[in-house]
């Protein structure tokens, strides 16, 4: 069992300590690619609460994952790793635990 480490990410100009047994440069990714569907989310919607952004993009990475998970034209190197998907789950967690807002 690997053991669990925390890794400081940032999304949305928030700094975040993840704790997670996934190596570092795996969940710096997922948390760019939360920041990044947040951001995108914001720009689009012009929504400034935190938590609703959370929960919209944790909503866009549930489609898209379910989306792959249910292509017939998914290739085996395209799954999602079960570290990715834990990590993301982390982040998520972790901006509902802090209210969703900076502290």
């Amino acid at each position: 069992m690997t053991a669990k480490r925390s890794v400081a990410v940032r999304i949305l100009g928030q700094e975040y300590r993840i704790r997670s047994d996934a190596d570092e440069a795996s969940v710096q990714r997922i948390a760019e690619l939360v920041d990044a569907t947040m951001a995108r989310i914001r720009a689009r919607t012009r929504t400034v609460d935190s938590l609703d952004l959370a929960i919209l993009a944790a909503l866009n990475l549930a489609s898209d994952l379910l989306a792959l998970r249910e292509s017939p034209r998914a290739a085996p190197g395209e799954a999602v790793e079960p570290d990715r998907i834990e990590a993301l789950c982390a982040a998520v967690e972790a901006s509902l635990a802090e209210g969703g807002r900076p502290h």
